[in-house]
């Protein structure tokens, strides 16, 4: 997938062993850097050659109006994009008046890496200068875990064999609205059509507030949206050495300029042969909704005169140890596979940079690696990403979790445009509101409330937070809840609920009846927000009354709340023993469309109208098969494999979400070629380009399916309403597979081998139990136990086919027949303990 005379094996480092080896857009993706507030790309500390000199702060946005082509009733008014922040990254570095520009130097010796265990960018390379002089360059770059507001740098200069005068410029400075100095527009790749891409904005964006300069090396700007009106701040500071082989001083002359849209601190020396410049720079931001440009930089300057005083060695050894136990919970080791390990481990290192300082903000699809999408925040965090956060970092998953509860204001007014009750979440937005114009693969996709719930649940089922149940919990339960029983509707006779005109996870089937996915979840919906009413009653009496009070809820009502997902529409063709993706979508003609001298042209949307995609039985993702891993205790062991065979052969896997989850299905049906050849393809879909978007930006859902792919898909985690059992699918080309994850406050280690399963609770201070491990039910403490797991047949999918004429007619007599399907059981209970806190007014 790789090319290692570029990019050799390391298990804990991505390098980059050739200037210019991997393509530019694409290496500043992958050797980005990010604490989940602050991100920065992978640009040269020289700020030149880049395909996008990304500065990210997250939830930093300008808006813009929406035109719509042909405007109707509740559509999305308003645009959000992520901008770029002011860039601090470049430090400009001239041997004897000659810029060094690294995209035509002449350098040797050289080494890009991205370390895993200190999040530390390094470079280092000797330059021949066109002077004939040779210099040793090493460049550092860390943004801070600990510390969020903060990122530093280093640059150092050793002049190897010649005196000469040398200067390094810092700066400051507003790409956003400015031009950016050799810019390869080549090398930020898709089309211009790619709806992938983020919006471009052509008027200016930040409008300068104000500008000081303190001491004769630190400066500060800050800059309001023009029409979002948010405010960022960026202040730098530097300590700068000069070690002289005689140990004498030279004359240093600094100079400092600072104006609208940028800064510079300028420091010039005329140094001896053997001479080492060394300068440090330490840079913060602070960013609002509202609060005014000089109190930002009043914050700037504080954090700048705490972390100087700490020191920048002191702050990257701090860092080392808050990743060492980072990784501590969360590593996944494939043994004696050293290239997959290096993969596993950057995918890792994504969801960890996306999230951890996200906080009052949400967890955009890019993390902060790029603008693709806008900077949007999706459904993708709750299915791909928070799963990994409940069970290694469960603090970043409440986080994440409250973040959409802080939304409920906007979502309940959102329900109430689309006359619904209850709330409806945005499919795609940074600032609460709707911000996706085409309401068909967008607005339409209201399965994101039950990805929400879900998302919930299973951080509740992982750590025992009750308290965050009855307090954030019960508001998204119940509003989502109520949302469900005004879309869908029992039919004339009571005895089905359905669910129409919405659309599911697969966006080339949009607006279609009883999409199985969304009733699927919808029905897990209605049953988690009912059983947890119905142990509040019992259980928690006083907060069960304070909820009833708040929502003017009744039992009726969470009665019909348990009819409706009892009688819940589920699709099911006895024909073809499959479950529909939704009502039309069998009756649909099969993509035929496909040259088959020039090969498929993939992605489909970039090549094909909606209208025509929409007409074939085609898919851009997983959706059925989706709901077979999220719920698949609804389903049997022969539904799951009539529908991955039947839906495997029509999935296009244009989408990066998709071969993750069918990864995890096929490992889960015993076919492990096609789960090994799924998880390959998940692993390298931004180290390897895959889908040929890398440029814009990591994707961050990936990467967590890459996390779920080793637990739950060859690791066999499972962890339905609260029970958890462990059935491992280890690949047959794998000695061994170590992974960890944290119930209850307990760390929990898996080792899975060719026959055995071992289990230890390695960190906590009581067992966890039970757990079904291989068909044994067992307690495990802190002494390892060991499993016999049986001989497991491997399975081929069968070859694919197409159905005959008769046997369409057959499926389309079937078409509006009721589903066979029996619901499952409403989901196990929590275990509520402590006491409700102060919730949300509620407004539905």
């Amino acid at each position: 997938m790789m090319d290692r005379d570029v990019t050799p094996v390391d298990e804990w480092r991505l390098i980059e062993a050739k200037p210019g080896g991997i393509p530019l857009g694409v290496a500043e993706t992958l050797f980005a850097q990010s604490n989940g507030y602050i991100g920065m790309r992978a640009n040269p500390a020289e700020g030149r050659d880049s395909a996008e000199h990304g500065t990210f702060i997250n939830g930093l946005h300008e808006t813009w109006h929406i035109r719509h082509a042909e405007d109707a009733y509740g559509l999305a008014r308003e645009g959000q994009s992520i901008i770029n922040a002011p860039d601090s990254k470049a430090m400009r570095l001239y041997i004897d008046d000659e810029p060094l520009r690294l995209g035509n130097a002449e350098v040797l010796d050289y080494e890009r890496s991205l370390d895993f265990r200190d999040g530390i960018l390094r470079r280092r390379f000797t330059w021949r200068t066109p002077g004939g002089k040779n210099v040793r360059v090493t460049s550092e770059r860390m943004v801070s875990f600990q510390e969020k507001h903060v990122a530093v740098m280093s640059l150092e200069v050793e002049l190897l064999d010649s005196d000469a005068a040398v200067a390094i410029n810092s700066q400051i400075l507003n790409r956003q609205d400015g031009e950016d100095e050799y810019h390869d527009s080549d090398a930020a790749q898709g089309s211009e059509l790619d709806p992938r891409r983020a919006e471009t904005l052509h008027d200016r964006v930040l409008n300068p507030t104000f500008q000081a300069e303190s001491g004769s090396e630190r400066s500060t700007l800050a800059f309001r949206c023009a029409r979002s009106k948010m405010t960022v701040a960026c202040a730098m500071d530097h300590e700068y050495t000069v070690t002289t082989p005689d140990g004498e001083a030279p004359f240093i002359e600094i100079d400092q300029r600072t104006e609208q849209d940028s800064a510079q601190v300028l420091y010039h020396v005329n140094a001896p042969k053997g001479t080492v410049i060394r300068l440090e720079k330490f840079v913060s931001y602070h960013s609002s909704r509202h609060v005014r440009g000089e109190e930002l930089a009043f914050r700037c300057a504080r954090t700048l005169n705490r972390v100087r005083r700490i020191g920048l060695r002191t702050l990257q050894e701090n860092q080392k140890e808050w990743l060492e136990r980072f990784w501590d919970r969360s590593d996944v080791v494939i043994h004696n596979q050293p290239e997959l390990q290096q993969a596993v481990r950057w995918n890792i290192w994504q969801l960890i940079q996306a999230s951890a300082r996200a906080e009052f903000q949400g967890i955009p699809a890019k993390g902060m690696t790029g603008t693709g999408y806008g900077g949007h925040y999706f459904w993708d965090t709750e299915i791909y990403v928070l799963p990994f956060l409940s069970y290694t970092s469960p603090s970043f998953a409440r986080n994440a979790l409250r973040f959409r509860w802080d939304m409920l204001e906007a979502a309940w007014s959102r329900a109430d445009e689309l006359a619904h009750d209850g709330a409806l979440f945005p499919w795609r937005t940074i600032n609460g509101m709707e911000s996706s114009a085409y309401y068909a693969a967008g607005t339409a996709q209201y399965h994101i409330d039950a990805d929400i719930v879900y998302a919930l649940m299973k951080y509740v089922y992982a750590t025992g937070d009750v308290d965050f149940l009855l307090r954030e919990g019960t508001d998204l339960l119940l509003s989502t809840a109520r949302f469900w029983m005004s879309l869908g509707f029992f039919d004339a006779e009571r005895k089905e609920f359905q669910i129409h005109s919405v659309t599911g996870p697969d966006e080339y089937n949009t607006v279609v009846n009883n999409n199985l996915y969304t009733n699927v979840m919808a029905q897990y919906n209605l049953d988690a927000a009912a059983d947890v009413i119905r142990q509040m009653m019992t259980e928690r009496p006083e907060a069960f009354r304070e909820v009833c009070h708040r929502y003017n809820l009744e039992m009726a009502e969470v009665e019909e709340w348990e009819e409706a997902a009892a009688k819940m529409y589920i699709p099911f063709n006895e024909e073809l023993g499959i479950h529909p993706q939704d009502d039309q979508f069998l009756l649909r003609k099969r993509w035929n469309l496909d040259d088959p001298e020039a090969g498929p042209k993939r992605p489909l949307l970039l090549h094909y109208h909606p209208l025509t995609i929409y007409r074939h039985q085609i898919i851009k993702q997983a959706d059925v098969v989706l709901a077979l891993f999220l719920q698949g205790n609804k389903f049997t062991d022969e539904e799951k494999r009539a529908d991955y065979d039947y839906y495997d052969p029509l999935t296009t896997g244009d989408s990066s979400l998709s071969a993750v989850v069918q990864s995890i299905v096929a490992a889960e049906l015993g076919y492990g070629e096609k789960a090994i050849d799924f998880f390959i393809r998940g692993l390298y879909v931004d180290l390897a380009n895959l889908h040929g978007n890398a440029a814009d930006g990591v994707h961050v859902a990936s990467a967590g399916g890459v996390w779920q792919s080793l637990v739950y898909g060859f690791g066999g985690f499972r962890d339905y309403g609260g029970a958890f059992t462990i059935d491992p699918r280890l690949p047959d080309e794998w000695e061994g597979l170590t992974y960890r994850v944290t119930i209850y406050g307990c760390r929990l280690r898996v080792t899975v081998r060719r026959r055995t399963v071992e289990v230890v609770v390695e960190e906590g201070d009581h067992a966890l139990g039970p757990i079904h491990i291989a068909g044994h039910e067992v307690i495990v403490g802190a002494e390892p136990i060991t499993i016999v797991v049986g001989e497991r047949p491997e399975h081929e999918p069968p070859a694919e086919s197409e159905p005959d004429e008769e046997d369409l007619a057959r499926i389309a007599e079937q078409a509006d027949s009721p589903s066979d399907a029996s619901p499952p059981a409403a989901p196990k209970g929590t275990g509520m303990q402590g006491d409700p806190a102060e919730s949300k007014t509620a407004k539905k």
